[in-house]
């Protein structure tokens, strides 16, 4: 299978791309600058995003495109220029993935979208499949909700479009763990805020895997939460790091002090949603780590 994938430079991108290519798969990877990338067997990298380039000339035949571009969320406090930017790089980015399969011959059968569970909103008492609606209008919630709008578009192409929304990403070097495990191995870590907040979460690993279930899994259409199906609370989550770690969970780090570290990006850490993924279980994902503490021992240990 020939898949594209923009935006695969970064966590998602890499597993995925060393995944596809260990199942004999061609990897085309969008990026705005093409040289001096590394030479991989079947991993071809294609410039776009520049005046002048011309990314459909080499993805006539892909079979799926994966969505991945836009800029992190986590790295900076959002500022009004930075709330732009994370807004602005997604549209943009989707808009050209859309463009660009609208000039293909042979569209791909499948776009499958990066997304995330801010889309619902933030909730202590709510659970939320992929039939739930947003209950809430904050910053991420309208982010995600203009994403996937945008992505949608690919289906008047007749292009399959699933919407992955991504819960925490599990992971030992990106993401949000190294930064929730750090206060730990110093002897610091406790609970954060109230400590009730809901973490939905999944492995790097089954992160790929449901990926590769919305390629194959025809039948897939729309939101698929990216999620494992046993969430847990903040307080429970950092008691399984400390005894894994086998450090104390004793210092409690409040509310206002993260609020005035982070302003409005502490809602990342303060606030939260049950996420459960219903189409995962219907479709029969087998999940490689469906519990937080094997999760947990496999990537910190």
């Amino acid at each position: 299978m020939k898949i594209a994938i923009a935006g695969g430079s970064g966590l998602i991108g890499t597993k995925l791309t060393n995944y596809f290519v260990s199942k004999g798969h061609s990897v085309f990877i969008l990026t705005r600058d093409a040289t001096n990338k590394p030479v991989k067997d079947h991993v071809h990298y294609i410039e776009w995003l520049k005046d002048g380039t011309k990314p459909e000339l080499d993805l006539e035949g892909i079979e799926a495109f994966i969505n991945l571009a836009g800029e992190s969320i986590g790295d900076g406090r959002w500022t009004k220029k930075r709330k732009e930017a994370i807004l602005n790089s997604r549209i943009t980015s989707t808009r050209t993935v859309i463009d660009l399969l609208s000039k293909l011959k042979s569209k791909p059968e499948v776009l499958v979208n990066a997304s995330a569970i801010g889309y619902y909103g933030n909730s202590l008492t709510e659970t939320f499949t992929e039939s739930s609606q947003p209950i809430e209008t904050n910053f991420l919630s309208t982010v995600v909700q203009h994403w996937e709008k945008e992505a949608e578009k690919a289906s008047n192409l007749g292009v399959r479009v699933v919407y992955c929304r991504l819960g925490i990403v599990l992971d030992a070097s990106e993401g949000a763990l190294p930064q929730i495990v750090l206060p730990y191995r110093l002897y610091v870590g406790g609970p954060l805020g109230k400590g009730s907040q809901w973490v939905s979460w999944v492995h790097i690993d089954d992160v790929v895997g449901m990926f590769d279930l919305a390629i194959e899994q025809t039948e897939i259409i729309g939101p698929l939460n990216v999620t494992n199906p046993v969430p847990i609370q903040m307080n429970d989550f950092g008691k399984t790091v400390a005894t894994i770690l086998n450090k104390p969970h004793w210092i409690p780090v409040p509310a206002f002090a993260l609020k005035l570290l982070l302003g409005e990006m502490s809602t990342l850490v303060l606030d939260g949603n049950k996420v459960l993924p219903e189409k995962a279980k219907k479709y029969e994902y087998s999940y490689r780590f469906e519990s937080l503490s094997v999760a947990l021992n496999h990537i910190l240990k």
